[in-house]
């Protein structure tokens, strides 16, 4: 098993009353999985990517990662759990403005450490994989949105995580570029890549292997 979730509540105290995002979640994906979580704006989706992808702790409940209790790690150590095995990707691409094209595939490599001239190979893959090589040199402002996707994708996947999060990663884009996108997810999966998208779109959810659905921050069964 890849991760569970256990009893996972998260809510917000307002005026002395706890408003729940998410009620006793108790979920857990295989590797090798491709699950999409649905339900409307609001139902606590993107909370529940946010954990599961270790940016957000629950107020309760147990979550396993490769048989690591995520919330008994050290934030150094849970930091270095997500660097190393989950890739995010966002609907607004979340690239950084001031690099390149090859320098935001190559961040992700950066913080892990990776010596220069393997650095330089495995971008260079990820830049023709993606057919991207002619546009290496640009920002992002530069590309498309289905270019800066796939920039998302790239970057996201340029150190072989076992997980892909994905939220609403067609959101922004035109409908052929989001069949492309949601293409390339699915050949990403049948090479192994476990991925949970978040998504409103029920094309999107065609391509997954399992939903969840997701009504008020709890998994309507």
């Amino acid at each position: 098993m890849l991760l569970n979730l256990k009893n996972i509540y998260k809510w917000y105290n307002v005026g002395g009353n706890r408003t729940f995002i998410l009620k006793d979640i108790n979920f857990e994906v295989q590797e090798g999985e491709f699950i999409s979580i649905m339900g409307p704006s609001g139902s606590g989706k993107s909370t529940l990517l946010n954990i599961i992808g270790m940016l957000d702790e629950p107020n309760e409940g147990t979550y396993n990662f490769l048989h690591e209790n995520v919330f008994k790690l050290k934030e150094k150590q849970r930091a270095q759990l997500y660097k190393q095995y989950i890739g995010f990707v966002f609907q607004q691409y979340h690239l950084i403005d001031e690099l390149t094209v090859y320098e935001n595939i190559e961040t992700p490599l950066i913080y892990q450490d990776v010596k220069t001239s393997e650095r330089k190979a495995l971008v260079a893959d990820m830049l023709d994989r993606f057919n991207i090589v002619g546009k290496k040199d640009l920002f992002p402002n530069q590309l498309s949105g289905g270019q800066q996707q796939l920039v998302g994708i790239a970057r996201a996947l340029i150190a072989k995580p076992k997980l892909i999060l994905a939220d609403e990663p067609t959101g922004n884009l035109n409908s052929k570029q989001g069949e492309e996108i949601m293409q390339l997810f699915k050949q990403l999966n049948t090479e192994g890549v476990t991925i949970i998208q978040v998504t409103h779109s029920e094309k999107n959810a065609a391509y997954s292997s399992h939903i969840v659905n997701l009504l008020d921050g709890v998994i309507k069964r």
